[in-house]
């Protein structure tokens, strides 16, 4: 958790004067790999059989063009499209085996994934994320926690927290949900009755919301992994599947200064998400069946009249018309909408923005074959984000949270307001493979990255 490192460690990891292979030596294995890559591929072509090869890219892209008729349509044209993302790879292992190619693609496959992780391990070396600065803190004398006791399928009953949480001298508030609760409403009643740090189990929406109330005024704030998916405790390093070690913050806990996001005057502390998400997460039948309904309104989101046009700022960038927008308090580590996971930092003081446009099936193949680098995603970061439409209320989506706001709508970051006491042992946040810049790989491995240059690149990823 250290959040410095020295310039004789930077030096170590680019000269390979470090533990493990240095930088320069996964780099040049990584170019090794793809080489051995291509010559699989030069090797299968040179038998005549280039035109099959070739079709495996084929079918990569037609299953990505079949997942949009899918998504994109009803009827006939959505079973046809599901058929075809089917059909299309099943198809390309077929004719591999039959002529013999299969070899020659697991061979390249092989060469090509071990070349990325090298890749990607360089990368990560040069430029190692820093940690958050932890520093100790005391037990607190009056803590206060917020419990939902439905969050999660009933993870406060499941793993006894409320007993858990009294022994160790905390005082539990249960929010009644019979009568609509309001836990910024608790969280302001445990503050003027004396509480010196306040904790939260359950969601990701209610943990910001409490959070706030935390960053008003001052105090130390608790995370307790009792959600159903808890992206800000899983970010933030803690064990997901077992919330009562959480508790270890009120005993033997150091403290995070992490930043807090905004929206209208709202905390959030994951995302904000605006288009074909947010209008989907409004419709009351979404809890019970979140696939049915994606899929019955998606059709009007992707090609109809049913999304809102959404206008775009962030800073001094325009992005106009995304069908998805996603705003993070934070950027994700990567753009790859599914593969990003996670945050690497939570104490950059930016906002993370995520815009998608996919306009048909070309660019739907783009995507299968591209990933985060196709040219429907749109990255950035920002610390402000203004998202602008011709409606009086514009649906949006607030850590998982349906709601409604008039535009222009405002996303801003307060960097580190957020005391987050955390347990001073725990798993730790799950690694992020970086995007690989394969330019850059190829400089490292046959030249040489300046100790400046090397500052400056991690600056820009903080």
């Amino acid at each position: 958790m250290n959040a410095t490192r020295t310039s004789s460690e930077l030096v170590q990891s680019a000269t390979g004067r470090g533990d493990g292979l240095s930088v320069r030596t996964l780099a040049r294995l990584a170019l090794l790999c793809v080489a051995g890559a291509v010559a699989a591929v030069v090797v299968g072509a040179g038998s005549g059989r280039w035109l099959v090869l070739l079709l495996g890219l084929a079918g990569l892209a037609l299953a990505g063009a079949g997942i949009w008729w899918a998504l994109a349509h009803r009827g006939v044209a959505r079973l046809l499209g599901a058929l075809l993302a089917l059909a299309a790879p099943v198809g390309v292992l077929v004719l591999y085996a039959v002529s013999g190619l299969w070899v020659v693609a697991v061979a390249a496959v092989a060469s090509w994934t071990l070349g990325l992780a090298c890749a990607r391990s360089a990368l990560r070396r040069l430029r190692k994320p820093h940690g958050m600065h932890a520093r100790s803190a005391r037990p607190p004398r009056r803590p206060v926690l917020i419990m939902n006791p439905r969050s999660g399928g009933g993870k406060v009953v499941e793993h006894n927290l409320v007993e858990r949480a009294e022994a160790l001298g905390a005082r539990v508030v249960l929010l009644d949900l019979d009568t609509g609760p309001d836990p910024v409403a608790a969280a302001r009643q445990a503050v003027a009755e004396g509480a010196d740090l306040l904790g939260v189990a359950g969601g990701d929406g209610t943990q910001a919301l409490v959070a706030g109330v935390a960053a008003e005024h001052r105090l130390p704030f608790v995370v307790v992994a009792a959600g159903t998916r808890n992206h800000f405790a899983m970010d933030l390093g803690l064990d997901r599947d077992d919330p009562a070690s959480c508790l270890d913050a009120l005993s033997d806990g150091v403290e995070l200064r992490v930043d807090l996001g905004d929206v209208d005057g709202r905390p959030f502390v994951n995302t904000v998400s605006f288009g074909a998400y947010a209008e989907i997460v409004q419709s009351p039948d979404y809890r019970d069946a979140k696939a049915a309904t994606a899929l019955d309104q998606l059709p009007d989101l992707l090609v109809g009249d049913g999304g809102t046009v959404l206008d775009v700022r962030a800073d001094d960038e325009r992005v106009h018309a995304p069908q998805t927008l996603l705003v993070s308090n934070n950027p994700y580590g990567r753009a790859d909408p599914l593969g990003g996971g996670r945050r690497p930092r939570l104490d950059a003081g930016r906002l993370g923005v995520i815009a998608i446009r996919v306009e048909g099936p070309a660019q739907a193949a783009e995507l299968a074959l591209r990933g985060e680098r196709a040219s429907s995603i749109t990255a950035l970061k920002a610390r402000s984000v203004v998202v602008a439409a011709d409606e009086d209320l514009i649906p949006v989506a607030v850590d998982g949270e349906a709601l409604t706001l008039p535009p222009p709508v405002v996303c801003t970051v307060r960097p580190g307001v957020l005391r987050v006491r955390v347990p001073r042992h725990r798993p730790g946040a799950p690694y992020v493979a970086p995007s690989v810049d394969w330019r850059r790989v190829v400089r490292l491995a046959f030249g040489r990255t300046p100790l400046s240059s090397r500052k400056k690149q991690e600056q820009s990823d903080v």
